[in-house]
């Protein structure tokens, strides 16, 4: 292997450490809505869009122009010393259309975790609890706390050293596992008798869709029964919605599928299209539990990420992203039923809106195939169409293009889709 890739391939090996796990063996140069470019002239369908950040797609002219007409006016001044009318606006934004009981309050971070970690410590603020549960399957980070929080070990945990105590795990509803929503119920009533009083526990933590796990839909019935638990016992109910949120599912937030409502919700990747930024958007009341200077960071709701979030939910009001989301994932799904009556080893198809995925079983046996789902990615890699996989064990493939993404590219990037799973047959 030759050329610019192969070069830096190699400096990449020196100048980097491997636990920096990179999928791609080239290196991006451009992109532009759904295409990217890399650094040899190669053109790829992206699938993937920064694990679920680019809804709105790369460079949004909308975007794009809204981070530059920020860019001449500052930024920064760490909103915690000098605030900014923008911050304050997006949470209104935000705080208007987030599916919260009552009246809500919306604060910014950096990076999902830090949401995350963030939810965890105004729950435990509210309630003067400790514990936390989450479930199997779950990705909540990669920090210590959500690590902890994260339901898979490898590659996650492995290798760091004892976990932050009081989290627990249970069981997430999983048809093809045959664990049923009473079977997840039953797990939180042995950790309520086995490890952990529900008096003690602040909150139960779950992704409406697993990402990283994935792409496991909770049942409208585990939402209802998980809400009823919450509330008997006063403990709070946060969704994790850094990989579902913002147009995804179809709705705004996953959440809105359902006819409960979490007490807190966390959101980041698709939030400021590319930008770093997250929130945690929560019942005013229980965001107001921390004391000042309990919440914060130096880049927390930078003013350049700010601007991109404003524009994001101008692209997905006046490009209707939400509708196009379900019109997509309607596609996509008809092309992976139609490629199911002749490959057996499509256990499952999931979709909620345009987050839809495709399980790899080995039809003799039931069990996880990853190597299927490793070759379909390599066949779509191969031929300009780049996609992920996820699941504890590797076998699923996910989908992530962009809710912009052109109708003619989209097409393109499905017949490309429909020929690395016939190349399985």
């Amino acid at each position: 292997m030759d050329g610019k890739n192969a070069d830096l391939n190699q400096r990449k090996l020196q100048a980097t450490p491997r636990g920096v796990g990179v999928m791609c063996q080239w290196f991006a140069e451009r992109a532009e809505n759904a295409t990217l470019w890399d650094v040899e002239g190669r053109e790829y369908i992206d699938f993937a869009a920064g694990i679920a950040v680019l809804n709105t797609g790369h460079r949004h002219p909308t975007v794009t122009a809204a981070i530059a007409e920020q860019l001449n006016q500052f930024t920064h001044t760490a909103y915690q010393v000098v605030p900014y009318e923008s911050y304050v606006s997006l949470a209104e934004r935000i705080n208007a259309r987030a599916p919260i009981a009552g009246a809500a309050k919306t604060a910014f971070f950096t990076t999902g975790a830090e949401a995350v970690e963030n939810a965890v410590k105004i729950a435990r603020a509210s309630t003067g609890r400790p514990g936390i549960i989450t479930f199997g399957g779950a990705f909540h980070g990669r920090t210590f706390m959500t690590m902890a929080m994260t339901g898979k070990v490898a590659p996650y945990k492995r290798d760091f050293g004892p976990m932050p105590a009081s989290v627990f795990h249970g069981r997430y509803p999983n048809a093809l596992r045959g664990i049923s929503v009473d079977d997840a119920m039953e797990s939180l009533n042995a950790l309520f008798a086995q490890a952990i009083a529900p008096q003690d526990v602040a909150a139960i933590v779950l992704e409406p869709v697993q990402g990283e796990g994935g792409f496991h839909i909770a049942p409208a019935e585990f939402m209802t029964r998980l809400r009823a638990c919450c509330d008997a016992h006063g403990i709070l109910l946060i969704a994790d919605e850094v990989q579902s949120g913002y147009a995804r599912t179809g709705k705004l937030f996953a959440m809105e599928h359902y006819a409960v409502r979490a007490d807190l919700i966390t959101q980041a990747k698709s939030l400021a299209g590319g930008m770093p930024l997250s929130a945690v958007t929560g019942r005013a009341e229980v965001m107001d539990a921390p004391a000042p200077g309990g919440l914060g960071g130096t880049y927390a709701g930078n003013p350049l990420a700010v601007a991109a979030a404003h524009a994001v939910l101008d692209v997905i009001d006046k490009e209707q992203l939400c509708e196009r989301a379900n019109q997509l994932g309607v596609a996509l799904v008809e092309v992976l039923q139609q490629a199911q009556k002749s490959l057996p080893a499509i256990a499952d198809i999931r979709a909620r809106g345009s987050m839809v995925a495709v399980e790899f079983c080995c039809p003799q046996s039931g069990q996880p195939d990853a190597e299927m789902a490793r070759a379909v990615q390599q066949h779509a890699m191969a031929n300009g169409l780049l996609l992920l996989t996820c699941g504890p064990a590797g076998n699923v493939i996910r989908f992530l293009y962009p809710l912009t993404i052109p109708e003619g590219q989209f097409r393109q990037a499905l017949s490309l889709l429909q020929q690395a799973l016939t190349a399985q047959q």
